[in-house]
């Protein structure tokens, strides 16, 4: 940093600070005491992106600061988590190039990777999260295709397309209005009423940037009408804050309040959102799904209906049943308490179930798949007698999430729907969701990062006992109680999530999936699962030669070496893993231990996140002992010993599949 810059970033912290005292300007970094922001920077110390991703989903302040003035962005940095840097960044931790928190996390940064990362990061992404989400409102009131609007507002000189929706959400006035005559397409304006005034308040409605001048040179009316025009509708339409944002001069405090009317506006949204489309969707037997009927001038102003359906246990069982061809289903006896039939015989299973939600094509053509078909000739852009219902193909839940992000640029995903968030934001073109959803994966799917427990993740298949779509995504399905079995249950289908990535192009999984595998390489290394997988990515190479690597074991055997700590295998590997006093030795697919040789096989013993287990008596007395059940001298040597043990089982592995990596 140059004498000069830190001269001027020194000048304009202390001009800031004393704009923020006297309560002109907002702190962006408060002090913060509170315990869930002492627990959010312990998790930033360590690298726990799973704690940390929770605590952001919870509603920490991320840019907060500790009584050292140290914000979690710092921390971060200065610790070397890239990964976690990346969350924060991605999560809206504030990175200004002109500011002295993103100059102090830079200066402090561990390595170069992630100085390169704060460098590079988008100022506009990070400072303002809901930019792209106010610049779409913004764009309604000039776009004309997709035709979306479905109210009018007639001015003498000029008519103003607009959107029922927007206006109710953002102006009590007009959502009275509507209520109590959802069928009105067109307003007239009153002449009394300069048009410049509208199109002033308007484009503050829509989040727009207001003019510097409200009157042209060719306009008939005075600035003076124009005011007086836009303090009577700022009455009229209950809208109080429009004269903050017309009468403010200082760039960064109109920056200020334009952002708090944005995060204002996301909140009225969010509100009408929940009390429309959320709470008038409609769940129905699927093969019924088809013949509702809702009518185009409706109380919420929806424009479609978007409908997704149940993942039955059974997929014939409609067939089966009869349903789809539209016959009843038949009363049967009166059931007992276990669900079976007074007679003993088992139930019939539920039909099939599908939720319709409500929509509203000005928030739907957010995704450029919904822009297409609404733009296009495709049946859904034409108007009928009633609302197109639009299949889509995801889970009820799913489809719920991706409605929230398209009204409210919020994308709060559990674990369990990550894989098909992930599956259904590529096939609607949301870049910006699927980005979302693949760091949940990375997230909340480290679990604990380094411990090695004795784990369970699932049955032969590798899916936790759960069935999988035809794109191998895991479905929610019971999971063991780790409290009642004492075993630690995986969080996620690694097999499913390389897949996916492999899929859809989706590096930061890739790396995630093969960080995952290496950390816990021993629960894998002997699964049939694992070798496939192995297979499957050597064959991603076309014309394969012996020559050619198999990148997912090049990024595990990375991982691996990062996890026990050798870089290169040669320092001193072959010193530490040579005949000892005892006459212990480890050689190709077989382990020697006091002169028996094994079969190469990991014990399931309990480990400590060092990769050995201390000896019974609880002070060391007794060595660490190995994965392969040989007691060790120290943690060091136990990590040699688990790291060769590890290798030699993947040269045994690739000599199995008859592969050359």
């Amino acid at each position: 940093m140059s004498q000069i810059h830190k001269f001027e970033l020194e000048a304009k912290l202390k001009d800031d600070n004393q704009l923020i005292r006297t309560g002109v300007l907002r702190n962006e970094h408060p002090f913060d005491t509170s315990d869930e922001f002492a627990d959010f920077l312990q998790a930033c110390r360590r690298g726990d992106l799973k704690s940390c991703q929770e605590l952001i989903s919870a509603g920490v302040n991320i840019n907060a600061k500790d009584q050292f003035d140290y914000t979690p962005l710092v921390i971060a940095s200065l610790c070397g988590h890239f990964e976690l840097v990346q969350l924060l960044l991605e999560s809206g931790a504030l990175a200004d190039p002109d500011s002295f928190e993103r100059e102090r996390a830079v200066y402090n940064a561990l390595n170069n990777k992630i100085r390169n990362l704060l460098l590079s990061y988008d100022y506009s992404k990070s400072a303002d999260p809901l930019q792209a989400w106010s610049s779409h409102i913004s764009s309604l009131l000039v776009r004309d295709v997709p035709s979306t609007s479905d109210i009018t507002l007639s001015a003498p000189l000029e008519d103003f397309r607009l959107h029922k929706f927007i206006l109710s959400a953002r102006s009590p006035y007009f959502m009275r209005k509507f209520a109590e005559a959802p069928e009105t397409v067109v307003w007239k304006l009153p002449h009394a009423i300069p048009v410049e005034a509208f199109r002033v308040v308007l484009r503050y409605l829509y989040l727009g940037d207001l003019p510097r001048d409200f009157v042209g040179p060719n306009s008939a009316v005075s600035e003076e009408e124009v005011f007086k025009g836009i303090d009577k509708l700022c009455r009229q339409l209950e809208i109080d804050k429009l004269w903050e944002s017309v009468l403010s001069n200082d760039r960064r405090l109109a920056r200020q309040r334009q952002q708090d009317e944005v995060q204002r506006a996301q909140g009225q949204v969010e509100d009408l959102f929940r009390n429309t489309v959320l709470k008038h969707r409609i769940e129905i037997d699927t093969h019924r799904a088809n013949d509702v009927k809702w009518p185009h001038y409706n109380a919420i102003f929806a424009d479609c209906l978007l409908r997704a359906d149940d993942d039955p246990e059974d997929e014939d069982f409609l067939e089966t049943s009869g349903i789809a061809n539209g016959t009843s289903i038949p009363v049967g006896p009166v059931l007992d308490g276990n669900n079976t039939a007074q007679n003993g015989t088992a139930t019939t299973k539920p039909p099939k179930r599908s939720v319709l939600f409500p929509a509203h094509k000005s928030f739907l053509i957010r995704s450029p798949y919904f822009e297409t078909m609404f733009s296009s000739d495709f049946l859904e852009a034409h108007d009928k007698e009633h609302l197109h219902v639009i299949k889509v193909d995801c889970t009820p839940a799913v489809l719920e999430i991706i409605l929230r992000f398209l009204y409210t640029e919020k994308a709060d995903c559990p674990l369990e729907h990550g894989l098909y968030l992930l599956y259904t934001a590529d096939m609607l073109l949301l870049d910006t969701l699927k980005t979302k959803a693949a760091a949940t994966i990375s997230a909340l799917g480290s679990g604990t990062n380094n411990v090695l427990v004795e784990r369970t993740h699932g049955t032969a298949n590798g899916n936790n006992g759960s069935p999988t779509t035809t794109k191998g995504q895991q479905k929610p399905g019971p999971v063991p109680d780790p409290v009642l079995t004492g075993v630690e249950t995986e969080p996620i289908n690694v097999y499913d999530v390389l897949r996916a990535a492999w899929d859809l192009k989706v590096q930061r999984l890739e790396e995630f999936a093969a960080r995952y595998l290496a950390g816990r390489l021993e629960d894998y290394i002997d699964e049939p699962e694992f070798a496939e997988l192995i297979r499957e990515s050597a064959d991603r190479i076309t014309a394969r030669q012996d020559i050619d690597t198999i990148e997912l074991l090049d990024d595990i055997r990375y991982y691996l070496s990062e996890r026990f700590r050798f870089r290169f295998e040669g320092d001193g590997l072959e010193e530490m893993l040579g005949e000892e006093e005892g006459g212990e030795e480890i050689q190709g697919d077989g382990v020697e231990v006091d002169g028996e040789i094994g079969n190469g096989e990991v014990k399931p013993v309990q480990v400590q996140e060092n990769g050995g287990e201390r000896g019974l008596n609880g002070n060391g007395g007794g060595g660490v002992r190995a994965l392969n059940g040989e007691m060790v001298e120290d943690e060091f040597a136990s990590d040699a010993v688990n790291y060769q043990i590890l290798l030699n089982k993947i040269d045994v592995m690739l000599e199995r599949l008859k592969l050359e990596a």
